[in-house]
């Protein structure tokens, strides 16, 4: 079995299951934000939808300097937010299906400047930096969403909105 046969169905389900989710982010609550240290609305979901092109730099290159990269802006509508992010998974997936078995092991590294934060198998980083880090913050936007009474969709199963799983 080569890396992209268990890989690409993982891809699959997280990023619809995260698609579902950003689906509930009301345009009217955009500015809201839990804590005076928490993200906004708009911007931790700007934030997940950005997710995927992580995957893209993942694979295209080897390193990522972040003291080079842009900062993108949050999102104004659900509308920009959604498109986003369709763009970026359409983007990683075709990116995804390109690799080989050798090209998902070559080390990438992400770095600030000279400061290197870590360097592994693209494999690693697609699993911990991509997957997890999607998986992270949906869990937070769904707390985001639960506080501000907007139904949270079924993720690994049933949630107290949908209780037969969607």
């Amino acid at each position: 079995m080569a890396i992209l046969d268990a890989l690409l169905p993982e891809f699959d389900h997280e990023m619809a299951t995260t698609r579902r989710v950003l689906e509930r982010v009301p345009d009217a609550q955009f500015a809201w934000k839990p804590h005076e240290k928490s993200m906004s609305l708009s911007e931790l979901a700007g934030h997940l939808a950005h997710i995927p092109f992580w995957c893209t730099a993942t694979l295209q290159d080897t390193s990522l300097d972040l003291a080079t990269h842009p900062r993108n802006p949050p999102p104004s509508t659900k509308a920009e937010l959604l498109k986003g992010f369709d763009d970026r998974v359409a983007i990683a997936r075709a990116k995804l299906i390109a690799m080989t078995d050798p090209e998902f092991l070559v080390p990438w590294t992400l770095k600030h400047d000279a400061q290197e934060f870590f360097t592994m198998p693209r494999i690693s980083v697609l699993r911990t930096f991509v997957m997890n880090h999607t998986i992270h913050h949906r869990g937070q936007l769904t707390v985001y969403l639960r506080l501000n009474n907007v139904p949270v969709p079924a993720i690994y199963g049933p949630t107290a909105d949908e209780p037969q799983g969607g």
